[in-house]
């Protein structure tokens, strides 16, 4: 029996991305031992996305999730992952800079019991993302003892059953720009084993993405210190 895949993609604005990202993954799994299909949880687009997405649907197995206001990254990768209903699980984000092939290699690795996350390897970001990136991985490492390659990359795929506990917890989805931290920190304390393999990375196309913005820096910089802080202190008293 094929196995089947659901992909969970958050959108916001993505207007120049979405149809191209979407469109190569089906095309890339048209003929495949496993099928794909996916979920779109929409934040509030103020754009043309919602319209494409509905495009996409009368060609492709999507199921769209839309959120008439904007919450924010986190909040919209939550609302994908608790929706996913398909024993094997995946996540890429919307702006196309994943390689479809790579979905492939992480079904390759998985087994159960395990969580396949890529690490982007060569990393193409410009310099100043790249020096703020390794910035947290080092206080990740520091703070929570945990050493990924690439803790800020969701291009992961795991059984359903392996993370349940995890993307339902009440006290996870805080760090609104570091929601992967969390889940990673949470697999390993859940004794899940992450396995790492280096993907391929591309610039975007259209660069839409807010996180990195100068003036937005000092702010991130203490919520996701902040959020680091309380993370260590749940996952001291959790059992």
């Amino acid at each position: 029996m094929m196995e089947k895949i659901q992909i969970v993609t958050p959108v916001y604005n993505e207007e120049k991305n979405i149809y191209t990202t979407i469109e190569n993954f089906f095309k890339e799994y048209e003929n495949n031992k496993f099928e794909i299909s996916f979920i779109i949880s929409e934040d509030g687009s103020t754009d043309n996305s919602i319209d494409i997405i509905n495009n996409l649907k009368e060609i492709y197995e999507i199921k769209l999730l839309s959120s008439p206001e904007r919450k924010n990254y986190t909040d919209a990768v939550l609302i994908g992952l608790r929706e996913a209903n398909s024993k094997i699980i995946s996540f890429v984000d919307s702006d196309g800079q994943y390689d479809p092939k790579d979905l492939r290699r992480l079904f390759e690795k998985l087994q159960p019991g395990k969580v396949i996350i890529g690490y982007r390897y060569p990393r193409v970001d410009n310099i100043f993302r790249l020096l703020i990136s390794g910035s947290f991985k080092k206080l990740y490492k520091f703070l929570l003892k945990i050493d990924l390659q690439d803790p800020s990359c969701g291009y992961f795929m795991a059984y359903r059953s392996d993370i349940d506990e995890i993307i339902n917890k009440k006290d996870i989805g805080f760090i609104k720009e570091g929601f992967w931290w969390e889940f990673y920190a949470w697999c390993i304390k859940k004794n899940l084993e992450i396995v790492e393999i280096p993907i391929k990375h591309f610039n975007r196309k259209y660069d839409n993405t807010v996180v990195f913005k100068l003036r937005k820096i000092p702010g991130i910089a203490f919520r996701n210190i902040s959020g680091l802080l309380k993370l260590k202190k749940i996952l001291k008293r959790t059992n």
